[in-house]
């Protein structure tokens, strides 16, 4: 806000040791001083300049009286001004009234002080007013030239200007910073500050919308990525397809090509979801439907991270996974996998990170069986209510189970061997909701860890493993009316960490490790009355750590 000033009377220039006592309270650093003059200090002030009054002639004081009347002048003190800025002046001489108020007091004061003066010293400044506009055009030019090395002084505290000038440079600057002014008076030597910081605004703003240029670029770059990830796994099979065909008969050349060409009419209960694991040089996010029976592989949408060690289930026509690693870290996410628009979907966490456990669903709801995080191993079991959105612990298990199997047969859960923190277990444990308990069951005929459980014909069958020195390719079978295990036929191969699932009224069982070092590329088929084949596929290569499912 600016206020408009009108010469009455011009005065000779006062030293500082005239004015200096009077406004001495106005001093409250070295090189900085306090504009705003209370009444007592300005009727001082005034009476002491009314004691030197000038004739009519003096212009070049006339022009700088003038030209510092029309200078903004800072508002009155405030309490949370002088407290802000540290002012130590008296209390009697803060005034805590509002700028518009204080203004008016002091101009109507200054009108009286002046009036009396009137009339003693009647200045006639028309005679004069020719040669005062010339003079004040002649220091503007001036000024001009002079802005930059004077901002510059400014700016270092020097005071390479005048006395008077120099209170006129400070008392601009202090009007601009605290009444936000943004008009600049042309001869001001600040303006050349001010348009620096502009352009140091407007270059800040150009950054802003220059990262949010670059960011919105790089969430296109990477959902392109993700695409073109997933183009390059359906190119892959393609080609291992197109692979197969470089030396075989003839009949497997028509099969192959039939299998291309009708890939869209592959049946979906004849399929086996795969996902994640590791190939021997990579841990996978890979999400696959593989159909044993033709032995084809489509490729769908790969899931959010690398995932090995995990659980799946089906639930509410979606396949949720859950836990696992990538090889250095354990995973408390869980996701969901809708076929119906190929989208993965994240799902409130488990309530610890674990991998190598079990999953069920029982009474619409999702269980976590056991697990571990490599330094433990759990006996718990959480399970996911889907209406509050949220893994509440339940039950634990009699034992600590780590690398078990489970599985849902007609209302129950059932878990199977593991590792319990000191040795490989053959023991098994059912729970019957009913008693809202675990009770033991039977135990297997040989200890097994990372072994595979798959439900057929109302039987559970446990397949391969590691019983603590080595993998076996044993397998036995669990009839709940009998309660009893009964040895089964044995696969081609020991098979631990493999992926297995039944599939119209025979189980496949694909990859897995058969050593430390060696990772099996093949499946072995079991169907009742025909015992265990093993067959090299042409889409399933070297693969561990994997889970599977089948709908």
């Amino acid at each position: 806000m600016k206020v408009q000033i009108h010469v009455r009377l011009q005065c000779q220039p006062l030293r500082e040791e005239q004015f200096k006592p009077i406004i001495a309270d106005n001093y409250y650093n070295h090189n900085q001083f306090w504009f705003e003059l209370d009444h007592v200090q300005t009727s001082k002030l005034m009476s002491l300049s009314a004691s030197l009054a000038l004739s009519p002639g003096t212009s070049v004081l006339t022009q700088k009286i003038e030209k510092w009347g029309n200078i903004s002048q800072p508002g009155p003190l405030t309490k949370s001004r002088v407290q802000d800025e540290g002012c130590n002046l008296p209390a009697s001489e803060i005034d805590y009234t509002d700028n518009s108020s204080t203004k008016s007091d002091s101009t109507h004061l200054a009108s009286s002080d002046v009036d009396n003066q009137r009339g003693k010293d009647q200045l006639d400044v028309t005679a004069v007013e020719q040669e005062e506009k010339e003079l004040i055009f002649k220091k503007l030019q001036e000024l001009a030239l002079r802005s930059e090395p004077q901002a510059s002084s400014l700016r270092d505290g020097t005071e390479d200007s005048p006395p008077m000038h120099d209170m006129h440079l400070e008392e601009k600057a202090s009007a601009e910073e605290q009444m936000g002014s943004e008009e600049k008076n042309d001869d001001n030597p600040g303006t050349f500050c001010q348009s620096t910081i502009s352009q140091l605004v407007q270059g800040m703003e150009e950054l802003k919308a220059f990262r949010t240029e670059q960011t919105l670029k790089m969430g296109l770059l990477e959902q392109k990525l993700v695409e073109a990830e997933e183009q390059i796994q359906q190119l892959k099979d393609r080609c291992m397809m197109l692979e197969s065909m470089s030396n075989p008969s003839k009949e497997d050349i028509d099969e192959t090509v039939n299998n291309l060409f009708e890939e869209e009419q592959l049946d979906p209960s004849d399929a086996i979801h795969l996902m994640g694991g590791y190939d021997g040089e990579s841990w996978l996010s890979t999400f696959s439907l593989y159909f044993p029976s033709q032995d084809v592989m489509k490729s769908l949408r790969p899931m959010s991270s690398v995932r090995s060690y995990a659980s799946v289930v089906q639930f509410h026509e979606e396949l949720y996974v859950f836990g696992g690693g990538n090889g250095q870290l354990w995973y408390d996410t869980v996701e969901s996998y809708n076929p119906a628009n190929d989208q993965w979907t994240p799902h409130p966490s488990l309530t610890k990170k674990k991998g190598s456990l079990a999953g069920a669903t029982l009474n619409e709801k999702i269980f976590a069986i056991g697990g571990g995080n490599g330094v433990e191993c759990f006996a718990d079991v959480e399970m996911l209510v889907i209406d509050i959105g949220k893994w509440i612990p339940t039950r634990s298990m009699l034992q600590k189970r780590f690398a078990l199997a489970a599985v849902e047969l007609n209302g129950v859960v059932y878990a199977t061997g593991g590792f319990d923190g000191s040795d490989y277990s053959k023991t098994a444990e059912r729970f019957d909701p009913r008693e809202h308990s675990w009770s033991r069951i039977a135990s297997m005929n040989a200890k097994r860890g990372c072994h595979s459980l798959v439900v057929l014909n109302e039987k559970i069958y446990a397949l391969g493993g590691y019983d603590g020195s080595t993998m076996v390719s044993s397998t036995e079978i669990f009839d709940p009316r009998l309660d009893s295990w009964i040895p089964g036929e044995p696969m081609n191969k020991p098979r631990g960490y493999a992926a297995a699932a039944a599939v119209k009224e025979s189980i496949y069982v694909i990859g897995g490790l058969e050593s430390d070092e060696n990772i099996i590329d093949t499946v072995e088929h079991f169907k009742q009355g025909q015992g265990w084949q093993e067959k090299n596929s042409r889409v399933i290569k070297k693969r561990c750590f994997l889970s599977a499912i089948a709908l």
